[in-house]
């Protein structure tokens, strides 16, 4: 059974949740918002306008058509056992969980009354929290649904992200390459450039750019390491293997020219889609 929105619950009014609050009421949603997340952060959404009340989970999710989990993926995962008693028959569960195999395999053995949907959507910022909420933060960029679910793809097309369905595994397995992998080196660059005292005094707009993720804090990614290991792992190793036959090349002329042509040709397709 499906229904149009009329009652959004998001659980977890942070960046991506307050985001996804201020984008729904931007791209013409009409309904009433909850909050559920600390009485500090329920505070701060209220003031920003991103929410209309803040509820408890139980009571939230028994009046609402759609429940939006923003929340840590441990979080996540916790709240999945014990919402779907709360919830009407129909409601839409979907997630915006940085990792998804975990999460929609979670799904599968609690949720009956409701239905949900593994989400992702593939935006952030350095800067945590419902301040920094932004109501195009989505815009052009993807949005990973687990399975197709046409009231939740109208929303997102409203919002402007790009809409990729995908299996929860294929999810992780590219996820751990093109965003966790990222964010591990930029944090080992960083942690090298830590060893050389002086190295600030000259650092120009490449360190700058190579080094932002590696301001993002620890407690947003221990989960993601803990839920997608293997696919982290396999991603560092076919990365290592890359960066040890570059560095068997650094003198030979034609083969760093070829790493070169490769490595533009794909930073060009990455970028045709951003």
């Amino acid at each position: 059974m499906t229904r149009p929105w009329q009652v959004a619950t998001i659980a977890g009014v942070g960046l991506i949740g307050g985001s996804f609050a201020l984008a729904l009421r931007k791209a013409g949603f009409a309904g009433r918002i909850i909050g559920v997340s600390s009485p500090r952060t329920v505070k701060a959404a209220l003031e920003r306008g991103a929410i209309d009340e803040a509820l408890p989970l139980e009571e939230a999710a028994a009046q609402s058509d759609v429940v939006f989990l923003a929340q840590p993926i441990e979080t996540i995962l916790e709240t999945l056992r014990v919402l779907d008693q709360h919830v009407r028959p129909g409601t839409l569960i979907t997630d915006a969980g940085s990792t998804k195999a975990m999460i929609v395999a979670r799904a599968a053995e609690t949720i009956r009354t409701g239905r949900f949907v593994g989400g992702h959507p593939m935006a952030g910022k350095e800067a945590r929290g419902v301040e920094a909420a932004d109501a195009d933060l989505f815009r052009g960029r993807p949005w990973v649904l687990t399975a197709p679910e046409p009231e939740l793809e109208a929303w997102i097309a409203k919002i402007g992200a790009r809409l990729v369905i995908l299996p929860a595994a294929e999810h992780d397995r590219l996820v751990g390459m093109v965003s966790h992998l990222p964010q591990l080196l930029s944090t080992a660059l960083a942690s090298t450039f830590a060893l050389e005292p002086h190295v600030a005094r000259i650092a120009g707009p490449a360190a700058m750019d190579l080094t932002r993720l590696a301001l993002s804090p620890f407690d947003i990614w221990k989960d993601i390491f803990a839920t997608n290991t293997a696919e982290i792992d396999a991603a560092l190793a076919s990365f290592i293997a890359r960066l040890t036959e570059i560095r068997a090349n650094l003198t030979n002329n034609p083969a760093m020219a070829q790493e070169f042509d490769k490595a533009a040709g794909a930073a060009r397709a990455l970028r045709k889609l951003s």
